[in-house]
């Protein structure tokens, strides 16, 4: 009785309307955030363990490849983890490993997983949704379990049930994006650090981890070592590189009606792009100061951001929106369409990506894709992704500044910014003269190339 009042409040506060108020409440006031995390955290301590039953397949064949898209089915944020999950399924629905069948599953708090409802208009556009159905997934030995979009609450809420099924003889691997919350704690929620290495933790009881780049494989490495964390000589961490192609990636349509006269104030002087969620980690403050400079000395040149805003950004998002060359010579797209990001990416004269810690860079392949020269931060992930073909500046922000946002922000480190802007001027006088690095020396893969690497992870030839 205790337990299932439990798990109501726990679902109270995690879904629905009560999660918009809380979220709300803690974008208004930052201070409350650490109390209603901890309380989310107590809660899910207590709702960890819940008896499930593993529901066997009286058919074995063909075998099936159930992959976890959990958030896109509850809640599609349409930002670029869910973009890539998307894309991935997609392929697998018509790439799918030989003698296996596709079946998308999400976290269901009643049963465990269930099927998800999956239809595909005329232009191949996806739509997952809930099913009405109690049948949790019926598995059978060689079957594989793919946990594809970042779930790790759910994973971690299904850890027994995921052990039980793999007891039963189905394969479990994670896709591992970045393992940023552990790296940047300040630049996440307060609970985001542990709830991210409980999963990193929970993820050696199976049978692989499948990093998107080398550089998180190796952080991952790193980082079991370091813990101490032990390791079974059957778990095998593996990495494969994202595709790019957004035209088969299920992309969403629609202008606005000034896209027309946007796009041309675009292109009537340079436009520097860059785009993601606005985080403190992505670094749009110091791209956002050092522009500020080079207007200070009239450089003729536009910043676009197109994003989301995240956490813990209020400040720049504030910062743009009081800023003088706003609508001017600095543009803030919040919420546009894959269609109108591709007319941008032609649009552009360069793209930015200023991120101090990223699990891979999708948009320096979509830029390469388009022709597009790319400015990057000096980080090991942006020399694995863009190699040769890209102009880097500086490096990470100093340690003594990271996961210490507010300290950033009290102390600007003016320096850095000088140095950034120094960067840009340095890349203007090469474009000029046609010596900047191009980015068709980037290689990158198609969605199908990303997936097929991403088959050879999991399934034994």
């Amino acid at each position: 009785m205790i337990k299932s009042f439990i798990k109501y409040l726990y679902d109270l506060l995690t879904t629905g309307p009560l999660k918009k108020a809380f979220q709300a409440l803690i974008a208004t006031f930052p201070s409350f955030e650490p109390f209603v995390r901890q309380t989310q955290v107590r809660l899910f301590d207590w709702y960890l363990v819940k008896p499930r039953v593993v529901q066997l397949r009286a058919q074995a064949t063909p075998k099936l490849l159930f992959v976890d898209v959990s958030f896109l089915v509850l809640e599609d944020l349409k930002t670029g983890i869910q973009r890539v999950t998307r894309s991935i399924l997609l392929q697998l629905l018509s790439h799918a490993p030989t003698g296996y069948e596709i079946q998308a599953v999400y976290g269901d708090r009643h049963v465990g997983y269930k099927a998800a409802l999956m239809t595909q208009d005329a232009q191949g556009r996806l739509t997952l949704s809930r099913s009405t159905e109690l049948r949790a997934i019926e598995v059978s030995p060689g079957d594989i379990f793919l946990g594809l979009d970042f779930a790790c609450v759910t994973t971690l809420k299904e850890q027994n049930y995921l052990s039980k099924i793999r007891a039963a003889g189905v394969k479990v691997y994670f896709v591992v994006y970045d393992l940023l919350p552990v790296q940047f704690p300040g630049y996440f929620p307060s609970s985001s650090k542990d709830f991210h290495a409980r999963w990193l933790r929970t993820l050696v009881k199976f049978d692989g981890a499948i990093c998107i780049s080398k550089a998180v494989a190796d952080d991952y490495q790193d980082w079991l070592r370091t813990n101490s964390i032990s390791v079974s000589d059957t778990f095998k961490t593996t990495y494969f590189h994202l595709g790019a192609d957004l035209n088969n990636s299920s992309p969403s349509k629609g202008l606005p009606a000034e896209a027309e006269q946007t796009l041309r104030t675009f292109s009537q002087r340079p436009t520097f792009l860059m785009v993601g969620t606005l985080e403190p980690r992505k670094g749009y403050r110091q791209i956002l100061e050092a522009f500020t400079l080079l207007w200070q000395e009239h450089q003729d040149i536009n910043l676009l951001i197109v994003g989301k805003v995240g956490w813990n950004i209020s400040d720049v998002a504030d910062m743009i929106h009081r800023h003088p060359e706003l609508d001017k010579k600095l543009f803030w797209l919040k919420g546009i369409t894959d269609e109108y990001l591709e007319k941008i990416y032609a649009a552009s004269t360069c793209l930015i990506a200023a991120s101090e810690g990223e699990g891979f860079g999708l948009p320096i392949i979509e830029s390469a894709q388009h022709g597009i020269p790319v400015i990057l931060r000096d980080i090991p992930v942006f020399r694995e992704v863009a190699g040769d073909g890209a102009f880097y500046f500086g490096g990470q922000v100093p340690l003594a500044l990271q996961g210490t946002p507010q300290f950033a922000l009290q102390h600007p480190a003016l320096t850095e910014v000088q140095n950034v802007a120094d960067s840009i001027k340095t890349w203007l006088a090469l474009y000029q003269t046609g010596q900047h690095p191009l980015s068709s020396g980037i290689g990158y893969n198609t969605w199908q190339q990303s997936v097929e690497q991403l088959k050879e992870s999991f399934v034994v030839q």
